[in-house]
């Protein structure tokens, strides 16, 4: 969705609505005249703008990972190697996390990467962050492996899919209930959960 052809304050409406409607319903259920409708758009304008349901997903995936880079000092993930390591690592996933429990469009298009038929295939947005991700992950276990952060003893494409798997489960765990505790709580859960990782992977 090419910026400019929509006003801000337009384009930010459809994207948050869409963001929801994704969220409840699924990608394939979820209704473009309903969308349309609540973001107060006609169909020509959406058609003109936009073009299509797949186009809108991969609009409300690419906005919003570009907002949560402006809000989390997301750091490089060689800089996470040293003796705070573990601190490091726990600061971003709280801080991430308590982006998520605000419950804003954010929480919604976290959700996103969860649906049973996220188009991850027909996505390029979303398999590009998929795959940023997997990078980071991997280039964040070598400089823990390095440090003597993370043990090394495993092979390093089995570490990588067990951190995948528990990182994926802790996330959309949290993405549905993180919301119910108060900021102290979901800090106090998010250190357990990061800790249970460490047990894990630590040497």
């Amino acid at each position: 969705m090419p910026a400019g052809e929509l006003s801000a304050e337009r384009r930010r409406r459809l994207l948050e609505v869409a963001a929801r409607e994704f969220a409840a319903r699924g990608y394939e259920q979820a209704s473009l005249n309903a969308i349309i409708r609540e973001a107060s758009m006609r169909k020509s304008s959406f058609y003109h703008f936009v073009g299509s349901k797949a186009a809108l997903f991969d609009a409300v995936v690419r906005e919003a990972m570009t907002e949560l880079a402006h809000l989390l000092d997301i750091p490089a993930a060689e800089d996470l190697a040293g003796p705070h390591f573990w601190a490091r690592v726990t600061r971003l996933v709280t801080d991430v996390l308590a982006v998520a429990a605000r419950g804003d469009w954010l929480a919604d298009v976290g959700r996103l990467f969860y649906l049973p038929d996220a188009p991850v295939e027909h996505s390029p947005v979303m398999s590009e962050v998929l795959r940023s991700i997997g990078s980071w992950v991997r280039q964040a276990l070598t400089g823990g492996r390095a440090c003597g952060a993370v043990r090394d003893d495993m092979p390093m494409s089995s570490q990588i899919a067990l951190v995948s798997s528990i990182v994926r489960c802790l996330d959309e765990w949290s993405l549905q209930h993180l919301h119910e505790y108060r900021d102290v709580e979901r800090d106090e859960v998010t250190r357990m959960q990061i800790d249970a990782l460490r047990r894990l992977l630590g040497p």
